[in-house]
């Protein structure tokens, strides 16, 4: 990977980790297009650079993440984190071959659009405004909810956990921040663990090159993100999700008609 695809890579993970359209599926499709042919550094870089997102969420709401006044924010996190956190690592060979397949990431982008057009539609009359109304039931459903995102790469994180978050009664807002929320533990579990796979499986992805990369890599996402998570509060409390589900419709159309036709895109 050279450090113009890093950087690259780095904004398309950016933009795309808070919005409901699919980092892992963007990140993974960008990879092909930009033709990166060491596919195991690829992987490893598409799950660490997600750890310059967690850092814009704690600098955009420190406020939250260092009031150490009532640990109830804390223990909502754990419990909604728990779910993915168990079947992600029961099924990660199996998730790590389907984040291979661009025809399966492509079939749930296209797919998860439609569920976009009618989440407003579905979730009306949201009773839960603040954090501190949201229950541990709550929490532990959104994490339900987020399974969505870890069984299908290209479902997306942030659209699995919203859609929870709304069907728990949460507006608009609030869905979307507790997901912010939501993506520390969970980004940071896929951090740790993206890392400490490769330092026991195969020290030499981890070389001075690499590590560089990486680094810039974050550097690059957390300033991208945080233009992002602004942009999308604004943006989402105005229009809702249609559009953001056309865009997944658009997209995973004219992908399915690139590969069926006979191209490919080797992820």
């Amino acid at each position: 990977m050279t450090v113009l695809q890093a950087i690259i890579m780095a904004i398309v993970e950016g933009l795309t980790e808070f919005l409901p359209i699919s980092s892992t599926g963007h990140m993974a499709l960008t990879s092909a297009i930009l033709n990166i042919t060491d596919k195991e550094f690829s992987n490893l870089f598409i799950e660490t650079v997600q750890f310059g997102a967690i850092i814009s969420v704690l600098v955009l709401y420190w406020r939250k993440f260092l009031n150490f006044k009532s640990f109830d924010f804390y223990l909502k996190l754990l419990v909604a984190f728990i779910p993915a956190a168990i079947v992600g690592v029961l099924l990660k060979k199996r998730i790590e071959e389907l984040i291979q397949s661009p025809l399966f990431i492509t079939i749930i982008m296209f797919l998860g659009g439609f569920i976009l057009l009618f989440i407003d539609k579905w979730f009306k009359n949201p009773t839960i405004e603040k954090e501190e109304d949201i229950t541990y039931k709550n929490s532990l459903i959104i994490g339900i909810f987020q399974l969505l995102a870890v069984v299908f790469p290209g479902f997306s994180r942030s659209a699995a956990t919203i859609m929870g978050g709304m069907q728990q009664k949460l507006n608009r807002t609030m869905a979307a921040e507790f997901s912010f929320f939501l993506a520390v533990p969970t980004l940071a579990g896929a951090f740790a663990k993206g890392l400490w796979d490769a330092y026991r499986h195969n020290p030499e992805l981890l070389n001075h090159h690499n590590i560089n990369l990486i680094i810039l890599g974050n550097i690059v996402a957390f300033i991208v993100a945080v233009i992002a998570i602004k942009g999308f509060i604004s943006f989402l409390i105005k229009h809702g999700f249609v559009l953001f589900g056309w865009y997944r419709i658009i997209v995973g159309f004219l992908l399915l008609v690139f590969l069926l036709t006979g191209h490919s895109l080797s992820l």
